[in-house]
């Protein structure tokens, strides 16, 4: 009995450690790939768009602080300080009102920019699992962690997932060139 459980025992570990060498892993880059995609460069241009949008708004705003502060320095020998204290506080409000809107303008951007690239990212994921399951991978890794990658065991899939996405691969290719270590 104690022979059957040490064979059987024996078999088990035999399966569980081939099963564990036969699992296929791969990696991608998606950086490279994202930023050449035809989706990234449209959301590009319409977030330049709210950007300039954004920032006529701001200008128009400096220019009613400059208009104001000029005047404020021309007319400020013959006001009397009541006058001049009610114009001061008038400039420091449009200034402190310019500073909210660059903070909220950054914040609208930085979300216009989320909103813009989630379905991107989403698109790029959705076809990194597509690629992982036509091609039998068990685990896809980011490329940008690696530090060694075993080429014959471990495979990059960016190519297949580029091509699928409808990116052109050598635009892929010449994003990511490198300079060698030195």
């Amino acid at each position: 009995m104690k022979k059957v459980f040490k064979l059987t025992l024996a078999v088990v570990c035999v399966m569980f450690t081939s099963s564990l060498f036969a699992q296929k892993i791969g990696y991608i880059n998606t950086d490279p790939i994202v930023a050449n995609m035809t989706e990234t460069n449209e959301a590009m241009a319409k977030l330049e768009t709210f950007a300039k949008d954004l920032s006529a708004q701001a200008e128009t705003l400096q220019v009613e602080f400059n208009t104001k502060f000029q005047e404020y320095q021309k007319n400020a020998e013959g006001m009397s300080d009541s006058i001049k204290q009610l114009k001061e506080k008038e400039l420091d409000d449009i200034s402190n009102r310019i500073q909210q809107f660059e903070q909220i303008a950054q914040q609208d951007i930085q979300k216009e920019q989320q909103k813009l690239m989630t379905p991107i990212y989403e698109k790029v994921k959705n076809t990194i699992n597509e690629v992982a399951k036509a091609g039998g991978y068990s685990v896809i890794l980011p490329g940008t962690a690696l530090i060694y990658v075993d080429e014959a065991t471990v495979a990059d899939i960016s190519k297949d997932v580029a091509v699928k996405l409808g990116v052109d691969w050598d635009k892929v290719i010449s994003t990511t060139t490198t300079t060698p270590a030195q």
